[in-house]
């Protein structure tokens, strides 16, 4: 069994330092020993390439840089694949991609993709500036810093958002629950890469061991085993997996966690190539952990967090909660090209323990428990203290963080009522602000703080309790 091929790289993201795969370059190898027929169809495609680069060269009306001519002809034979996970790098993105593989980075700390032509965040890191602003899984972004990123080259987008610690970035996005875009202003700072969360949770009398996995960094296996060790010593009981938000990474990590957990009666994934033939990845685990086992995903969970998702649940039988994954099912292999540039490129599918493809389906969870109002809340982007009487989508966003946040408001459409003001008085004498009625920026930063508190505390996740209570009653 070969356990050193590095695995899926989740999205095209240069932001959260996602995973790089490999498979091995004999893959590519056996590819390109193509027969005389082909290789001579190759010799005069590549023929009339040369002709319409010379031309374009030598007899356009104006000066063309020849490195912007490559650039085009390589992004322009990528695009015609539509898949958003083979893309090109320049030197500077490449440079960049590299750097965010790093123990940390600064940016705004969010994995981002293409999506039908549509820049989409598959999900922030935790603890990240993306996640303190708002930022969610599936927002679609339409604009950096005033300017229309729609149908651009995810490359190009991701040197507009990266940026020095300490500077600001204005997001435009849609989101599928809003009728209007909202602008996100973020302040960028160094986002560490820590991808090992654990705690033990009481329930019942029971202590229940709870590891979260932000993703798939190199570390991120060892980190796990040393925490396992650490919770089973002492004397847990039950044990949550949470891989909520986790855009994915090096499979390798998955491979190792999975060592735990899955037996070597099923393979934990496995590799289709273009022709059709899979390879079987198994585990050498002889027996499960004696104690139940759940595991925790959202749509924020994407690529080998899904991998771990689908052999949990289809190799090892235990259940999933929470909503369906991301849905990306697909690998790439980074080739650097002679000048620092590279080209990943989608060479393969993975499919589930039972040979199912994920992609754009994403894993249907056992228990399907959707979160409260709390978790669905908009951030707020203040220019004039809203008041009696306003009517717009701010009020709107409002009210439902203040409803969300326990402070009673008459309605949820929009309009600044008098019961609003009501709630807004109590909100402000709570959090020893000044008692207007009027929510201005100050206010606004406080009630998305709140907020932010609120979802992190254990007694609001519903998809945690739920997983709590199937454990141990």
């Amino acid at each position: 069994m070969n356990r050193k091929w590095l695995a899926i790289c989740m999205t095209g993201s240069l932001l959260t330092g996602s995973g790089i795969t490999y498979i091995g370059m004999n893959v590519m190898e056996k590819r390109q020993n193509e027969s005389s027929l082909e290789q001579q169809s190759k010799s005069d495609t590549l023929y009339k390439l040369d002709k319409a680069y010379q031309l374009i060269l030598n007899n356009y009306v104006e000066k063309v840089d020849k490195q912007q001519l490559e650039d085009g002809a390589i992004q322009g034979m990528l695009s015609t694949l539509e898949d958003p996970y083979s893309v090109y790098m320049d030197q500077e993105a490449a440079k960049q991609f590299e750097q965010a593989l790093d123990s940390s980075f600064e940016g705004i700390g969010a994995e981002i993709s293409v999506d039908q032509n549509k820049i989409i965040i598959v999900s922030p890191i935790k603890g990240s500036p993306a996640e303190k602003a708002g930022i969610k899984p599936m927002d679609e972004i339409v604009s950096v810093d005033g300017e229309n990123v729609k149908g651009k080259d995810l490359n190009d987008v991701i040197k507009k958002i990266r940026g020095e610690k300490g500077t600001k970035v204005m997001l435009e996005i849609i989101r599928s629950s809003v009728e209007q875009p909202i602008k996100i202003s973020i302040v960028r700072d160094e986002v560490p890469q820590i991808t090992v969360y654990s705690d033990i949770k009481k329930e019942g009398g029971e202590k229940v061991g709870y590891i979260e996995i932000s993703s798939f960094s190199e570390d991120t296996a060892n980190e796990f085993s040393k925490t396992l060790k650490k919770l089973e010593a002492n004397g847990i009981t039950a044990l949550i997996l949470d891989v909520r938000g986790n855009p994915g990474g090096f499979l390798t990590s998955v491979n190792s966690i999975l060592e735990h957990f899955v037996t070597d009666e099923k393979p934990y994934v496995q590799i289709e190539n273009r022709n059709g033939d899979t390879q079987q990845f198994f585990s050498d685990l002889e027996k499960k952990k004696e104690y139940p086992v759940a595991i925790l995903i959202d749509n924020g969970s994407a690529s080998a967090a899904e991998i771990m998702a689908g052999a949990l649940k289809e190799a090892a039988n235990y259940p999933l909660i929470g909503e369906k994954s991301f849905g990306k099912g697909t690998v790439q292999q980074p080739i650097q090209l002679e000048d620092g540039s590279e080209i990943k490129l989608t060479i393969s599918k993975w499919l589930t323990p039972e040979g199912n493809w994920i992609h754009k389906k994403g894993i249907e969870p056992t228990l399907k428990v959707a979160q409260s109002e709390l978790y669905h809340t908009h951030p707020l982007n203040i220019t004039e203290p809203l008041k009696v009487e306003d009517n717009n989508e701010q009020v709107q966003y409002s009210q439902e963080i203040l409803s969300s946040l326990g402070f009673t408001t008459d309605r949820k459409d929009g309009y600044f009522s008098n019961q609003t003001e009501v709630a807004v008085k109590a909100f402000q004498g709570k959090h020893s602000l000044e008692v207007t009625g009027k929510i201005d920026k100050e206010t606004a930063a406080k009630m998305v703080e709140a907020v932010r508190i609120e979802t992190q505390k254990d007694e609001n996740d519903l998809q945690l309790q739920t997983a709590l209570r199937y454990l141990v009653n």
